[in-house]
């Protein structure tokens, strides 16, 4: 099964989550930069939102890149990452509009966890269909990142009911180890071209 399809719907979802989360943003009546203030907590939650949804696009568009071929298997896990990914934009609203309070910063972390739960979940599909020794199994390899990610989620989860700002942290830690993009399977699809010259 070609993969073509399933990477077209999967840009088209996220661009149209990133199209709703700006659409929360309400202009405000006013014509001053106090108007705008009562904007700050929900502006906060979209650009850390924005840069989720951005890591994702990005590392999903390099899995897939590897990927040779998709099956069913692959389509419904693919599935699975979107429905998390499309829950973004409520959770990140209802944080920004209630100042990061407890509650709605763990609703956050949730989501967050589940989506990283999602990929990993497509990567092991992936994984399992084209065997251990191809592109996706020695890029991805043990996936200490990805496993680390999901910890520290759980950990922000349970710390917003403490601090929601110590739980808000734990997303932006999340965040940063993942701002740049994951240079794994790049390296073995860098490394594999010339061998492929040479044969």
């Amino acid at each position: 099964m070609r993969k073509e399809r399933l990477e077209a719907f999967s840009d088209g979802v996220i661009a149209i989550i990133i199209t709703i989360m700006v659409l929360e943003m309400k202009v405000p009546h006013g014509d001053t930069l106090a108007s705008l203030k009562p904007l700050i907590p929900v502006f906060i939650s979209y650009v850390l939102s924005f840069i989720y949804i951005g890591i994702y696009w990005n590392n999903h568009h390099h899995m897939m890149h590897a990927a040779q071929h998709v099956n069913g298997k692959v389509l419904w896990n693919n599935i699975h990452l979107l429905f998390w990914l499309s829950l973004v934009p409520f959770v990140t609203g209802w944080m920004g509009e209630n100042h990061f309070a407890a509650r709605p910063v763990a609703l956050y972390g949730f989501v967050l966890l589940m989506a990283g739960v999602a990929y990993t979940f497509l990567a092991m599909a992936l994984n399992r269909l084209h065997g251990p020794h191809s592109t996706i199994a020695i890029a991805i390899g043990k996936d200490k990142k990805g496993k680390l990610s999901i910890v520290i989620y759980v950990i922000g989860i349970a710390l917003s009911f403490i601090n929601n700002w110590l739980g808000f942290s734990c997303y932006l830690i999340v965040s940063c180890m993942w701002f740049i993009p994951d240079r794994r399977i790049e390296n073995v699809l860098t490394e594999k071209k010339p061998k492929e010259i040479e044969r």
